[in-house]
Formats: C-alpha cells, structure tokens, sequence
C-alpha cells in the first residue's frame, strides 16, 4: 500500500512539473515573439473569406508573425493588396518572403504545383489553405499504409497506443485510490441512510451505451424511488421520484461513485464522455448530428461537457448537441492535463454543488 501510495505521488509531481515546465515555456514563447524575434515573414495568395481569419493570427504579435500582404486576382485599393497572382512569384524571392499560403480556392492545380516547385527549390515553407471546408474543418491526422497517404478525418490523440496507455494507467490508480479510501468507507454509510430514508436496494442498475455502443449495466448508488420510468426517463426539476437523501446524493455527484468499479474494470474512464440511457441514444443518433462520434471512446464518471455545466435534463435540442460538441472537442484535444484538470473541477462542482444536479 505505501509503495502504491509513494508512485502515485511521484506520478502527481511529475505531471505538476510537466504543466509547470510548459507554463514557463508558453509565457517565454510568447514574451520573445512579443518583442520581435521568431516571427517568419509571411504572404498569402489568393483572397477569400479565411483571410480576415489568417489576419487575426498574423496581426497579434503574441503569434510571431511579419505579415506583408496578399496578391489576388480581383483588384482591391487596400494597402495589404500586393498585387495580381502572376506577381506574387517574383515578390517572393525580392522581399525575402518566408512563409507562402496558399488559398486553394483562388489558385489552379497548376499553380500550386509550380508554387511549390519554387518553394522546394528555394528554401520556402509554402503552406494550403483548402478549400473543402467540412472536410478539412475538422481534426485529422495522415496514416501511411505502405506508400499509400491516407487521410484518418475522426483523428484523436487516443488512437496513439501510447496515449491509451498512460489514460488506462490514470484510471487503474485513481479508480484504485477512490475504492479503496472512499468507497471502503462510505459504502457502508450510505447504504444506512438509503435504508432510513427510503424502502429499495442500496445500487440502482441501468443499462447505458459505452464504447463503440455497447450495452452494459451501470450501477449508481439509488437515489430514487422505485418507477416502471427509470429506463426511459430523465430526472426533472422537482421530481417527485428522488428522495429526499437522494437530492443530497445527486447534487454532491455521491450517488454516480460506485462506477469507479468500472473504471478499475475497464468498462468506463475517470474522463470521457458521460454515458447515456439506451432509449436515449437510439433516439439521438438518428437526429443528433455527429451523435455517434462520442462513443469511440470509453464513457466517464465526469467529462468535458459535465464541468462546463452540460449536465442534467435535456430541455432544449441544443443541451445535448453542446455535449455532443465539448464530447467531441474532448476526444481530439485529450492530454493528460486535461484530464487532470476536469477531475479537479468536478470536485471543486460537487463540494460546491450545482444547479442542474437534481
């Protein structure tokens, strides 16, 4: 047990340098392009709707750029208008021009070919803007299968053994620590109160979709009366169903603690997206758009959408197309900071309560 203790605790202050090392190095980066340095000299050719995007990351020089300007075909009398296409080619030689972005949309198969002939050729970095917006608006990674490119467009850190390795890891100790110094004492006291405050077993069981939409039973200590409704129907505001201990239990996130089991199982993660009934996910992949996306990863105890205050009852559509967005955000940006840093907040959420908690 001290042994188990003394490496979770070496683990917990190698991810607190970690974070503090990549702090330091954030601040530093930023106050050293602040004053000028690192900051390539870049133009764009071509002009649409994401060049006034591009500009918001050239003009703030936290980013570190020198932007010169852009060339297009349509006349414009702004000053950051260098000129036609054709030119571009031989301002980028003159003027020393670093970096080269192109928009798709504004050139031709042939001129980017020949842009990024002169790029190789000329030590420029020349960089696509695409043109395919739904394609390309999403997180991707590309995948050689020999010699073949092939583009993965739901890409996600987890899709890294490694990644799935140091998340498992986090979950087999924190799952761990929670049974053994929580659960080993609060089981007991909870199921007495269950029993003063209402007739019915300490677990309620639940089936949920997890992973890949597979069923299993999700156990949480019961908060509710009996009800021929528990497999369909939500919690309400005032719902005559929850106990008085219940609310107790629902408000400080008490009664979702027995999944830790699990986690320790490997059925669930500490983090992820939070699993839902059955009958409610058959309802919203048919109508919910990305719906699905959420369950290649594993269900969680708490998630992204949980600490931004996505949780309870589903009211309007857009409750539960914003989980669907943090969900998915979660899943492609995942770090294991950003698991620490939502299990802090969810505990900081439960001491605090919260509101949609019922």
């Amino acid at each position: 047990m001290l042994y188990t203790t003394y490496l979770v605790l070496v683990y917990l202050q190698i991810c607190l340098l970690l974070t503090l090392f990549r702090v330091l190095f954030y601040w530093a980066k930023k106050l050293y392009r602040t004053k000028g340095f690192n900051s390539p000299r870049v133009v764009v050719i071509g002009k649409d709707k994401n060049l006034q995007k591009l500009r918001r990351i050239f003009d703030n020089p936290e980013y570190g750029y020198q932007y010169m300007g852009y060339f297009d075909n349509v006349k414009s009398n702004s000053s950051s208008c260098l000129g036609n296409i054709e030119s571009s080619f031989n301002y980028i030689f003159e003027n020393n021009a670093e970096e080269v972005y192109c928009m798709a949309s504004k050139l031709s198969k042939a001129e980017i070919q020949y842009l990024m002939k002169i790029a190789d050729n000329s030590l420029k970095r020349i960089k696509i803007i695409p043109d395919n917006k739904e394609l390309f608006s999403r997180t991707m990674s590309l995948e050689l299968y020999g010699a073949v490119p092939i583009l993965n467009l739901r890409a996600s850190p987890l899709d890294l053994d490694y990644s799935n390795l140091i998340k498992r890891i986090f979950d087999i100790l924190f799952s761990s620590l929670a049974i053994l110094f929580v659960l080993s004492w609060l089981t007991p006291i909870v199921y007495i109160l269950i029993k003063l405050d209402s007739k019915g077993p300490l677990f309620f069981k639940q089936e949920r979709h997890g992973v890949n939409r597979s069923v299993f039973g999700c156990y949480k200590f019961r908060s509710m009366t009996k009800s021929t409704t528990s497999d369909t129907q939500m919690a309400t505001k005032n719902d005559v169903r929850v106990t008085k201990l219940g609310k107790i239990l629902r408000k400080t996130s008490i009664d979702e603690l027995p999944q830790f089991f699990y986690v320790l199982m490997g059925d669930m993660s500490v983090v992820g997206p939070r699993p839902h009934m059955v009958v409610h996910t058959q309802k919203y992949e048919s109508s919910v758009d990305k719906y699905l996306v959420r369950h290649f990863l594993k269900p969680g105890i708490t998630g992204l959408a949980q600490i931004q205050g996505c949780r309870g009852e589903i009211i309007n559509r857009s409750d539960i197309v914003n989980r669907v967005r943090y969900d998915i955000f979660y899943m492609e940006k995942w770090s294991l900071a950003l698991d620490a840093k939502i299990v802090l907040l969810t505990m900081y959420n439960a001491i605090k309560g919260e509101e949609s908690a019922y």
